[in-house]
């Protein structure tokens, strides 16, 4: 891979939810009501969710938000992480939420299913852009998800200022991601956001000039193509428990190597150890490991 300057740190302008989690015998099926066999509540969003793994893969990271004022205390796994908040407003828009529901018990253990109630997530002003990118230099990274708003604005306004863009189109949002596909670096999608994003273009995502794409298949693995070939990567076989936060621990992973110049099979490789062991534990954000208990998980060579 070639950047034109040293890269130094991440700017993440994310979504940051409380997640409340129900763990189920199976999920719920139309018109069923079931009981929950257990229930937490804690730090989640795929924005609060990247940041938290890139930190704890060894990347710097500034992340940028908002969550109610009452919440502060939401974000003490972020602190405890290394991640940089000074950018996270504190507003009177109540704060995003995501009710998750756990397969705990069947066939399909792990699988999960999610309803997202964006709320502050949706209402950042867009003088926050200018904030988090106060100290940021080219040759840094920015990333953005769909899960707020000035996700196109923030990214075109840190492509022009020189830095990488890393884009996770999740959820899929058809006119923003085609709008954004002439900036983006690194395209990291799972293999249902490929398929939306091919048919809306009407050519295979791997036939769309992105200098270096990643889709994630979960337990399949994830493939690669771009400046660097085409390669596959396997997933480490686990026996899953809970899958909520496993694609923004694999993002978190990767990126967070790419900016320590890590080359990008190596980084998919070290990030697909990280995804397996997060999901072999409840909860999304809690459950991402450190980079030393990565690296140990790993096979000798």
């Amino acid at each position: 891979m070639e950047y034109t300057c040293t890269v130094m740190a991440i700017y993440n302008l994310g979504s940051i939810n409380i997640d409340y989690i129900y763990g189920l015998p199976h999920l719920v099926t139309a018109g069923e009501t079931l009981a929950a066999t257990r229930y937490d509540a804690v730090l989640g969003g795929k924005g609060a969710n990247q940041s938290i793994a890139i930190a704890k893969a060894g990347g710097t990271v500034f992340h940028a938000g908002m969550i109610h004022r009452d919440d502060a205390g939401w974000l003490k796994p972020l602190h405890a992480a290394g991640v940089d908040t000074n950018a996270v407003l504190h507003g009177d828009t109540p704060t995003g939420h995501a009710i998750v529901a756990v397969d705990d018990d069947s066939d399909h253990r792990g699988e999960n299913q999610i309803i997202l109630a964006p709320l502050s997530n949706q209402v950042l002003p867009s003088a926050l852009i200018g904030e988090l990118l106060q100290t940021a230099t080219a040759g840094d990274w920015a990333l953005a998800q769909n899960e707020t708003n000035l996700t196109a604005d923030f990214l075109t306004t840190a492509k022009a200022r020189g830095l990488n863009i890393c884009y996770s189109a999740a959820p899929f949002v058809v006119d923003t991601t085609l709008a954004l596909l002439p900036i983006i670096d690194v395209l990291i999608v799972n293999n249902i956001e490929a398929e939306a994003l091919s048919h809306a273009t009407g050519k295979p995502v791997d036939q769309l000039n992105i200098p270096h794409l990643i889709i994630t298949h979960g337990a399949a693995g994830a493939d690669y193509s771009g400046m660097d070939g085409k390669f596959h990567i396997p997933a480490v076989q686990v026996a899953a428990v809970d899958t909520t936060g496993a694609g923004d621990t694999y993002l978190g992973y990767v990126l967070a190597q790419l900016d320590q110049h890590i080359p990008m099979k190596t980084a998919m490789q070290i990030a697909a150890a990280a995804a397996a062991i997060q999901v072999t534990r409840h909860g999304a954000s809690a459950a991402i490991p450190d980079m030393a208990e990565t690296q140990a998980s790993q096979p000798a060579k």
